[in-house]
């Protein structure tokens, strides 16, 4: 997949999904998971989604 295509509202919503599993095995905070999934529901490209991510097992973009 290309990094730099447009994120689609499933994409964003995946991330997301990805963000809630990672507070419920102690990889994020609560505090983390808010600031991430805003940035997810804001981001434009699968680059910025895939950053939100990169630190996390089973990095998707």
């Amino acid at each position: 997949m290309q990094r730099d295509v447009r994120a689609s509202d499933a994409e964003r919503e995946l991330t997301v999904e990805r963000l809630a599993r990672a507070v419920g095995t102690g990889r994020l905070t609560v505090e983390e998971f808010d600031e991430r999934s805003a940035k997810a529901y804001a981001a434009r490209t699968r680059s910025e989604l895939a950053a939100l991510t990169e630190d996390l097992p089973g990095h998707l973009w």
